[in-house]
């Protein structure tokens, strides 16, 4: 089953919902997600906020921080992340935000990318990569990275809510 049928299976098990906020992966992370059969019960949509002010406009991004650092950044995934979740009210957001090429972006090399979770009760991570390869496959493994990022965190949520019920750790 591939990365995106385990995320979604996960998901339509614990009756949660997902988001995803796209830039530099333009749409592929909501493509894959979408060719898996039944998505829709746990897939609520997806914001590709390719242009930078988009993300201020539309996803909640703070504009101060993006004229500071630029859109190629940890914290702007993070953001993105949770705007997702709260524009498209879904209990789980994905974000990707990063540099594929061919020249560097807001002072970043090609290669750099950050992908971000954003979950129920304040859960949530950011990873930052140095991806190598073409333009193509730096989306590609920006798309990887961002479902395994969200595999991982369901899991560990999973645990979490687990010890929760069972009255301690």
């Amino acid at each position: 089953m591939s990365a995106a049928g385990r995320v979604l299976r996960l998901l339509v098990a614990r009756g949660e919902t997902l988001a995803v906020a796209e830039s530099l992966t333009g749409g592929l992370v909501a493509a894959e997600l979408t060719s898996v059969p039944g998505a829709s019960q746990a897939f609520r949509g997806s914001v590709t906020a390719y242009a930078t002010p988009l993300k201020s406009e539309v996803l909640g991004v703070d504009a101060a921080l993006l004229a500071e650092r630029g859109a190629v950044d940890a914290e702007v995934a993070r953001q993105m992340a949770a705007g997702a979740r709260r524009v498209l009210g879904a209990d789980w957001g994905v974000a990707t935000t990063g540099v594929a090429g061919p020249e560097p972006q807001d002072g970043q090399p090609v290669g750099t990318v950050f992908v971000a979770v954003s979950g129920p009760r304040g859960s949530g991570k950011v990873a930052a990569l140095r991806l190598n390869g073409d333009r193509a496959d730096i989306r590609k493994e920006s798309v990887r990275s961002a479902l395994d990022l969200l595999s991982g965190e369901l899991h560990e949520n999973a645990s979490a809510q687990d010890t929760e019920e069972n009255g301690g750790n």
